[in-house]
């Protein structure tokens, strides 16, 4: 599957920034990871924490897929506003699933603390606008089902919106916890450590065949080489439906485009995340090196459709970000595309299926893709130690 364009910034902002061989002989392992990218290098980590010992292969090289596209806004809130979900997955499913992400935003500040490499983590806060003024009595229902279950955030109305953020909208809901993040460089950095542990980790390396057995799990790859594990991982991202019978997803084009960078370090206030109510929604964040990329755009455009589109989207994602400031002066140095899938609640699927055996899928779906692939990580390790995860059922395939 062409996953992305061709010249995403954290790719080109890192080049190569570790090297890993393909597979040229037989190997056994306790568990096979399929998929190099953010959410298979958690797993790995994970697993290797755990004492666990664990391989990684992708048939690309390592971060190159959907990792090196992303542009790596983690914020807690789901793509399905939590008044929505609680009425398509009841009320306990819905605040349980917005709590694990709401916990998983610290989770990643812990684990990139302990990293070594440029992960680019910093907390930031998250600002939700109204695009429209009948969106705004939406949100201000949202800020009560998220008081109900303990998250607090804050309303800025047009005036106090103003004032903060200089931009002239209909109020939103300012919340303290999100964060912004390096994906690819954060990928390299859990690889890293896992290798420390034990990990191995093969790229140019092509699975080609899936032997399921009640005992154990066998890998083909294009070489005619085999991996023996007791466990597989699929975290293939949005190619790893075709392992799985059942539709579980829809996918999308999105764009994004990168700034130059600014002279001035405070663009906004605190530099926090900024996402609109309209869907598909626009968002901007900053980076590092002190540019700001902005997305949104989205379509469903083929990836041959989705890249001829790119130079118009382009323009369409300047224009959008200089109504929204006028007074900050944006000139792209970077831009892409890439590939996104959304699920019909906006909730990742996490678990097994019966047609597979001892095998774990961790679809970390939607705008939450690096936090829903911290909570597979954690669902799938407690998994595989025989330990139950009071998580698991809300992701399930059976749902």
């Amino acid at each position: 599957m062409d996953l992305r364009s061709h010249y995403p910034y954290w790719l080109l902002r890192h080049g190569i920034i570790n090297t890993y061989p393909p597979l040229t002989e037989n190997i056994k392992t306790d568990v096979a990871i399929m998929g190099g990218g953010i959410t298979g290098a958690l797993m790995a980590w994970h697993l290797c924490q755990a004492g666990i010992e664990a391989v990684v292969v992708d048939k690309r090289h390592i971060g190159m897929g959907s990792t090196a596209a992303s542009t790596a806004m983690i914020q807690y809130e789901i793509d399905i506003p939590l008044y929505k979900l609680e009425k398509i997955a009841g009320e306990k499913n819905a605040a349980q699933s917005y709590l694990l992400c709401y916990r998983s935003v610290l989770d990643l500040k812990a684990i990139c603390k302990r990293l070594k490499g440029d992960t680019g983590f910093a907390l930031k806060p998250s600002f939700q606008y109204a695009s429209f003024k009948k969106d705004a009595a939406g949100l201000k229902k949202e800020q009560a089902c998220r008081k109900k279950i303990g998250i607090q955030t804050e309303w800025l109305d047009e005036k106090a919106m103003l004032d903060r953020f200089g931009i002239e909208q209909y109020g939103g809901l300012l919340s303290e916890r999100g964060a912004e993040l390096d994906p690819y460089g954060f990928t390299h950095a859990l690889l890293y450590a896992a290798i420390q542990k034990g990990l191995k980790v093969f790229d140019r390396t092509k699975v080609t065949d899936i032997e399921h057995s009640h005992k154990k799990v066998i890998l083909t790859t294009e070489d005619k080489k085999k991996i023996q594990a007791k466990y597989l991982v699929i975290a293939c991202g949005y190619e790893s439906q075709q392992y799985i019978s059942k539709t579980v997803q829809r996918l999308h084009a999105t764009y994004a485009i990168v700034s130059e960078p600014l002279s001035v370090a405070n663009l906004w206030y605190k530099n926090c995340l900024i996402w609109e109510t309209q869907t598909p929604y626009l968002y901007c964040r900053t980076t590092k090196d002190n540019r700001i990329i902005v997305g949104g755009k989205d379509d469903d455009k083929s990836p041959a459709a989705r890249d001829a589109a790119l130079t118009q989207k382009t323009r369409l994602l300047e224009k959008a970000f200089h109504k929204l400031f006028p007074g900050i002066v944006f000139k792209t140095d970077f831009e892409w595309a890439g590939a996104f899938a959304s699920t019909k609640d906006g909730l990742p699927y996490i678990g097994s299926i019966p047609e597979h055996p001892r095998t774990f899928f961790g679809l970390g779906l939607g705008g939450n893709g690096i936090t829903f692939g911290i909570l597979a990580a954690q669902i799938i390790r407690d998994r595989i130690q025989g330990k139950k995860n009071i998580s698991e059922n809300l992701f399930g395939f059976n749902r």
